[in-house]
Parts: structure tokens; C-alpha cells; sequence
């Protein structure tokens, strides 16, 4: 009889243990908080429910400076600083920096003397093989959410938000955003959507005598398109990742790249001046007889970093300055 008892309480504590493991939160071993299930680029990872110290790396620092997560430290982020307000710039200065620029720049002892809950890797899937996701993961749980096309900031942000715990307030931002987005559709829908679009990006190799074409769904065109803009064309080869949606080719092809565009438009710094990547495609004399070039339709585009709601809401205001002088023609 005794055995019995024992057998059957067993059975209803494993039971019991089976049942919360499927609901998705169980005890956190040694501080007694919740835990969920959270699907990543790097598997199912069980992350506390409720984060109390965040680590953020590449497309997760803006993302999590604008969710107001609670951050520990942080990546190097400087592409997206002219993009920050007043107080996520100043959080971002005043965070430990605890990789630089490129993932293999990561300084995993900065990162366990922060003593983190969660790690939030912000990178894309092929630059994982050069983070040592063991080493980081036994100082705590990490997730890899990195970008596959550049348009995907939109889902992504969400998704780092949520993993952080900091989705409160997330979707008013976006709604704010597309709400401006869609006037600024219907200002722009009988000039817009009829044009043949083409765009020169940041991140040509002067180097090696190229220039980028970035077409729908790329850093300098995901934002405009959302005001009706379309650009034409695809890859010749689709590389994975940002390379599915633009290219290189020698700067000798510039005039059969963009024969077709009724306009063009190029990606600028911050402050307007011209990247050198774009300088070089601007001087080149092959530029000068463009068929847009002549026409005078073309139009510097500012904040194309942008990978956050709030801050693509300035992008917009940037692009719908470019593209005002096409009410006046």
C-alpha cells in the first residue's frame, strides 16, 4: 500500500511538471522567477518572462533603447546614433559598450561583469559563426534575432522588443508610423506609384571600382516605398539576406542599370553630405547622361538606417522632403 501511494504521488508531480513545462513558464533556477519558451534564430530558448538586465547587441540596440528595455550594456551602434533622440543618445553614451561595430568584436568578460538575464544578439544569421554563442550562453540565456532582408526591421524590432520584455507601448509607435505613412501615401498617390524608381546606395566599394543598386525592400527604398515609390528590377543573384535585394555592379554599368529609372534616388548622411561611396557615383561622367539625370529627377534620401518605428518616422519626414518637388512638375 505504501509503495502505492508513493507511485501514484509521483505520477501526479510528474504530471504536474509536464503541465507547466507546456504552458511555457516554469521556476528559473535560483532567483524563483518565471520563465517562457522564446523561438529565435538559434532554437527554442527558454528566457526569463520578466528581464531585469539586458545585454543588446547590433540591430537590438535601437531597437531597445526605444522599448526602454532594461538595459546592462550594449553594442556599438554609431550608424544609427544621428537617428536617436535626446534621451536614448544619452542612455546610449552612458551604457558600458560591450562589442564594437562587427559581432567578432564582442568582449565576452564585459559582458559576464554585467551580469545579465538575457542577451539579445541583433544580428544576422551568417554573422552567428563569428560569436561564441557557448561561452556567452553560460552567463546567461541568449537569443539570436538578426535581420534577413533590411524591410524586416519592422517584425524584428517587435521581436526584440517582446524577448526583452518591453513590448508595452511598441504597437502606439508603429500605429503613430503607419498612420503618417498612409497620409503621406495619399499626398504622394498621383505622382508616386507611376514612376520606374531606381536607387544608389551607401555601401559601393570605391575600392573596387563598384556601386550599389538597392531595390524594393532595401536600406534606402523600404521606407519610400511605403509612400507609394517602386523600384524596379531584382538581383541577377540572389546572395541571402540583404544581397536578395541589392547589388554591386561595376560602376561601367551604370547607364544599362538605371536606362529604365524615371527617377533615382541616393542615400545621404545624416547631415546631407554625400557618403563616398555615392560621391563616386556622382562624379562619374556615366552618371551625367542618365535619362533621370537630365531630367532633373533625382533626390538625396536621409535616415535610411533607420530599424525602429520611431525612428523610420523621421525617415518618412525626410523622404516626403525629397520627393516634394514632384507635386511642382
Amino acid at each position: 500500500m505504501r509503495r502505492t501511494r508513493h507511485l501514484l504521488a509521483l505520477t501526479a508531480a510528474v504530471a504536474a511538471l509536464a503541465t507547466a513545462c507546456g504552458s511555457g513558464e516554469a521556476q528559473t533556477p535560483g532567483d524563483g522567477g518565471q520563465t517562457r519558451v522564446f523561438a529565435a534564430d538559434n532554437g527554442q530558448i527558454t528566457i526569463p518572462a520578466a528581464p531585469k538586465r539586458v545585454i543588446a547587441t547590433g540591430y537590438a540596440v535601437p531597437a531597445l533603447l526605444e522599448a526602454h528595455a532594461p538595459l546592462v550594456g550594449i553594442s556599438s551602434w554609431k550608424r544609427g546614433v544621428p537617428l536617436m533622440n535626446a534621451e536614448e543618445r544619452k542612455q546610449y553614451d552612458e551604457l558600458p559598450k560591450v562589442a564594437g561595430e562587427q559581432a567578432a568584436e564582442t568582449n565576452y568578460e564585459a559582458i559576464a561583469q554585467a551580469d545579465p538575464d538575457l542577451i539579445v544578439i541583433g544580428v544576422p544569421k551568417p554573422v552567428l559563426a563569428d560569436i561564441d554563442l557557448k561561452r556567452l550562453e553560460a552567463v546567461a540565456p541568449v537569443v539570436a534575432i538578426g535581420p534577413s532582408i533590411p524591410s524586416a526591421w519592422r517584425e524584428l524590432s517587435r521581436k526584440q522588443a517582446d524577448a526583452a520584455g518591453a513590448v508595452a507601448g511598441f504597437d502606439a509607435t508603429k500605429t503613430a508610423y503607419e498612420t503618417k505613412a498612409a497620409g503621406l501615401a495619399e499626398k504622394y498617390k498621383s505622382v508616386l506609384p507611376q514612376l520606374k524608381l531606381a536607387h544608389v546606395g551607401a555601401y559601393g566599394e570605391v575600392a573596387k571600382g563598384n556601386f550599389q543598386r538597392e531595390f524594393n525592400g532595401s536600406w534606402g527604398t523600404n521606407i519610400a516605398q511605403d509612400l507609394g515609390a517602386n523600384y524596379y528590377g531584382q538581383v541577377k543573384v540572389n546572395g541571402g539576406g540583404s544581397k536578395d535585394v541589392s547589388e554591386y555592379p561595376s560602376i561601367e554599368e551604370l547607364p544599362t542599370a538605371f536606362a529604365q529609372a524615371d527617377a533615382i534616388t541616393y542615400s545621404v548622411n545624416a547631415d546631407g553630405s554625400v557618403p563616398a561611396p555615392v560621391k563616386y557615383v556622382l562624379d562619374s561622367p556615366l552618371w551625367k547622361d542618365l535619362p533621370a539625370v537630365k531630367a532633373g529627377k533625382v533626390y538625396p534620401l536621409r535616415y535610411t538606417e533607420a530599424a525602429t518605428y520611431r525612428a523610420a518616422t523621421s525617415t518618412l519626414d525626410a523622404v516626403d522632403q525629397a520627393f516634394a518637388p514632384l507635386l511642382k512638375q
